[in-house]
């Protein structure tokens, strides 16, 4: 299947350039020259041989900028802009030596110009071009030839925004494929880090709980129970969060992750202390504060050995909020924000929310996890909860 899809992918680029402009789009203007190639043959052009060495010359030097004009390397180097330069002169010498229908050698000048040159230098060499031609023609046909020098700045003129249109649309569509390939890796990106968290803390409550159903298996059995069944219990959420993590629709509260960073500590042996001041929060400033709340308690259950660990959210100024992850514990055995990838991808989360995420040991001992957000003021609430002194959060 990836074959398949390599392949299907490279068939649709392959025909989507062969579709766009080239240099074989400009040849079959060539016809026009028919005329004075015929003349060769009828015995109408003097000095037959010269007339033919220019026409091979101009067919070759035309075909050259026409297929150097559609890459922007090619077109502006010097050799292209040479070869324009010399097929103008060849042009100038076969209309003055002939006239007549040698011409209509000006409106090819005219086509590849309008290859060759972009803005903002295709004003004044369109231009330029355009009178030359009026100059030659008049010089042979009178007035008439005006006509020459209309259809040689038109043709110079419409070509070139041809081509650059066509080049701003090529442009459009590797942004546009530039941009999905970004959609893609930032949903890989996504999809890694909440795999990260969710099954991170899941199996650290998974197993805390497991080592305090067993040692309370021998002397409480409704103890054991009760946390036997809350590794049921966690377990069926983690399933519930992969599910909504894989399809992008996980929004959880801030709420029930404090209720459930509540139930892991206390597995651990851990005395919580949650508390929260300020306005409601958004729920995508609720679910980034959930993933640090997440994380952070993950560590302190991991690393720390701490006796205490203390949970506060309080807005400030009613512009940000701040929560702060403290514990008592060695400090030493925790990961800095720059080293831990849990903590490396938060921060870069809240990075790109106008927030910060700072990690490190405490000023007397302990690790300390700060976040900062920004909030919408919608009112206020006011709830200290201290678990073990007043009750669970909830």
């Amino acid at each position: 299947m990836a074959w398949l899809r390599r392949t299907h992918g490279t068939s649709c680029e392959t025909f989507r350039d062969e579709r766009s402009p080239n240099g074989f789009s400009l040849l079959p203007w060539l016809l026009m020259g028919m005329g004075a190639f015929s003349n060769l043959f009828q015995g109408e052009t003097p000095e037959p041989w010269i007339g033919g060495l220019g026409l091979l010359t101009f067919n070759s030097l035309y075909v050259y900028v026409s297929f150097r004009s559609f890459l922007k390397e090619t077109r502006e180097t010097t050799s292209t802009r040479v070869a324009l330069v010399l097929l103008g002169l060849v042009t100038c010498a076969l209309a003055l030596a002939y006239g007549g229908t040698w011409l209509l050698f000006f409106p090819l000048l005219g086509l590849a110009t309008g290859a060759a040159v972009r803005m903002p230098r295709l004003r004044p060499v369109g231009l330029v071009v355009g009178v030359l031609a009026g100059a030659v023609s008049v010089f042979h046909d009178g007035w008439g030839g005006l006509d020459i020098a209309y259809a040689t700045w038109i043709s110079t003129m419409v070509t070139a925004a041809i081509l650059s249109l066509s080049e701003a649309v090529r442009q459009l569509r590797t942004a546009r494929e530039e941009l999905a390939r970004r959609a893609v890796e930032e949903e890989r990106l996504r999809f890694s880090r909440d795999l990260h968290d969710l099954l991170g803390h899941t199996l650290s409550v998974i197993v805390v709980k497991s080592e305090a159903a067993r040692r309370l298996a021998a002397g409480d059995v409704a103890a054991a129970q009760a946390q036997l069944n809350d590794i049921e219990a966690v377990g069926r959420q983690a399933l519930t969060e992969i599910r909504e993590a894989v399809t992008g629709y996980r929004q959880g509260t801030l709420r029930d992750e404090l209720d459930r960073a509540v139930s892991a500590l206390r597995a651990a042996g851990v005395e919580p202390v949650v508390g929260r001041s300020g306005p409601p929060l958004v729920p995508q400033t609720e679910a980034l504060l959930g993933w640090v709340v997440r994380e952070a308690v993950t560590n302190v259950v991991r690393h720390s050995g701490a006796r205490q660990c203390e949970i506060v959210v309080a807005g400030s100024g009613g512009e940000r909020v701040r929560l702060t992850v403290t514990d008592d514990g060695g400090g030493g055995g925790q990961p800095g924000a720059g080293a831990g990838t849990g903590l490396k991808g938060l921060a870069e989360r809240l990075t790109t929310a106008g927030g910060t995420l700072t990690a490190g040991p405490g000023p007397r001992q302990g690790f300390v996890v700060t976040a900062e957000l920004p909030v919408e003021a919608r009112g206020l609430v006011e709830e200290r909860i201290e678990v073990g002194v007043a009750g669970p959060v909830g």
